[in-house]
């Protein structure tokens, strides 16, 4: 090791024992342990205490039932209250409420009634019915509509897309937003940074929106400091704060690029040296991407502009933000393109929504890949209930596991999955982070949604839905080259003590995997 590199080495591990989020666990995990200190000790003193609390424990576990909440969630917090009537209540009281704070809430709900979708809430002429309401579910509860002047390229790896982003950053005149989850120290982000750098010296308008609890930990201490010295004008998502609240719960896990509201670059990929392969954490990674060009970049400038806003107002008139981006639909460009997104601000699950509508239109195949599988009943029905009825269902998940008790969970839904005739294989050469379905030749989403309860119910997420064109088949083409890469799932046979035991385990890690 040099000398040069020993002082670094020891700055990033002194961040990564020393960081906000390391202090914030520590002082929550304290006070935590003194509230359940304080009702202990306050029980001692009488018995109507726990007689209080247990009733109130029942009439908060009657609440939850008749709550129009996913019922996995449900019974995750009633077999706490029923189990730990003392402490359940207390818990809940900090964690069990999965909605925004009021706060939060009504600054963004705020910028975006201020500002609606771009264009008519209606799907073009000329598709299916079944898919054109589809589109006319995204546009309604989806916040953005369907567009068919927009071209589409797919990226099978974060080191396909970014040398292509890098040259079209170098051709922007007016503005660049980017919003990502992680943004990490390395090669990615210094050429990155490099380019923005010099984009913002020549007078172009460069904005970053990153999560502060996804970054923190990867994040060197200088990088807004940087950034805004450049002339970078940078925004932390929700900062983390060292007192107990749900509301970290919430994170911005969407990532775009947009370019003069023209270009978009969106799916899976953050920037960090591994979504590049420049950096080996967990094998090789593999993920997927679109570059957008066209009218459809425009969901993404509201979607920006309209986080920016809530907590860094800056304008009120988008429209020098919507150049006309209309281009005439060249050969292999798709029929539709229809970029969503997902938030907890209100009780409709439109990245689970979508996910179910092509499960429900499938006729031939569907093709997934997801890093984690971790699903609610409805899913799991639905994927089941394909497989049943013929469909083709094939689902990638990662070979190298990035987090082990995810991977355990992911692993647990595999029988049922498989006894319906769903085929499960797992990427042999590394970490699959791609978040894409693509089925019978038609419909594809790309996006940052996993399949799993935090995706699905508590961040703001993202994706494009595509229907027909050259994308859609080159993300089957890339289906079917990485299961050949990958290691087929059989069902296993194995001793009844040992099914016991390992069921015992799975129950109780599913049963409150939302909670998590």
């Amino acid at each position: 090791m040099s000398k040069k590199q020993s002082p670094r080495r020891a700055r990033h591990f002194l961040h990564k024992i020393l960081n906000r989020i390391t202090l914030t666990g520590l002082l929550l995990a304290i006070q935590l342990a003194w509230l359940c200190w304080f009702v202990f000790r306050l029980s001692q003193y009488a018995v109507g205490i726990n007689i209080l609390f247990t009733v109130l424990s029942l009439i908060l576990a009657l609440y939850i039932v008749r709550r129009e909440e996913n019922p996995a969630y449900k019974i995750s917090w009633i077999i706490v209250l029923c189990a730990l009537p003392l402490f359940g209540l207390l818990i809940y009281g900090v964690f069990g409420n999965k909605h925004l704070s009021r706060r939060m809430r009504n600054k963004i709900e705020t910028v975006e009634k201020a500002h609606p979708s771009p264009t008519p809430a209606r799907s073009p002429e000329g598709l299916p019915p079944r898919f054109g309401a589809t589109c006319d579910y995204l546009a309604r509860h989806g916040s953005y509509p369907a567009y068919t002047d927009t071209s589409a390229t797919y990226y099978s790896l974060g080191d396909e897309l970014f040398p292509a982003l890098l040259a079209d950053l170098e051709q922007a005149k007016h503005y660049i937003f980017l919003e990502y989850f992680i943004i990490a120290e390395g090669k990615m982000l210094d050429k990155l940074l490099d380019v923005l750098s010099r984009k913002a010296a020549e007078g172009v308008d460069v904005r970053i929106i990153y999560d502060d609890i996804g970054c923190e930990a990867a994040t060197p201490l200088s990088f807004v400091a940087r950034a805004e010295k450049q002339g970078i004008r940078t925004l932390g998502f929700n900062r983390i704060i060292p007192f107990l609240s749900i509301v970290m719960n919430h994170r911005d896990h969407r990532k775009y690029t947009v370019i003069d509201g023209r270009v978009v670059y969106t799916g899976g990929i953050n920037i960090a040296d591994e979504y590049i392969n420049e950096k080996v954490r967990f094998g090789h990674w593999k993920d997927t991407g679109l570059r957008l060009e066209g009218a459809a970049a425009h969901s993404f400038v509201h979607m920006f502009l309209n986080l920016w806003n809530a907590f860094r107002p800056t304008e009120t008139d988008y429209s020098p933000f919507l150049p006309d981006a209309s281009v005439t639909p060249a050969e292999g460009s798709p029929a539709a393109v229809v970029p969503y997104s997902d938030s907890p601000l209100d009780d409709e699950n439109v990245g689970e929504t979508v996910y179910l509508e092509i499960l429900a239109q499938a006729e031939n195949y569907v093709y997934i890949f997801t890093p984690y599988l971790i699903i609610d009943s409805e899913l799991q029905t639905a994927l089941c209930t394909a497989a049943k009825r013929g469909v083709d269902v094939r689902i990638v998940t990662p070979g190298v596991p990035d987090k082990k008790t995810a991977y355990r969970l992911t692993r647990s839904y595999y029988p049922a999955l498989m006894q319906a005739g769903v085929r499960i294989y797992e990427y042999a050469p590394g970490f699959l982070h791609a978040k894409s379905f693509v089925c019978d030749d038609k419909i594809a989403v790309v996006g940052t949604i996993n399949m799993d309860y935090r995706s699905l119910y508590l961040h703001f997420e993202c994706g494009t839905l595509l229907y027909g064109g050259e994308a859609v088949m080159a993300l089957k083409q890339d289906c079917l080259e990485t299961m050949e890469l990958s290691r087929v799932v059989v069902r296993e046979s194995k001793k009844r003590h040992l099914r016991f035991w390992r069921s015992l385990i799975d129950a109780i890690l599913r049963t409150f995997s939302p909670l998590f």
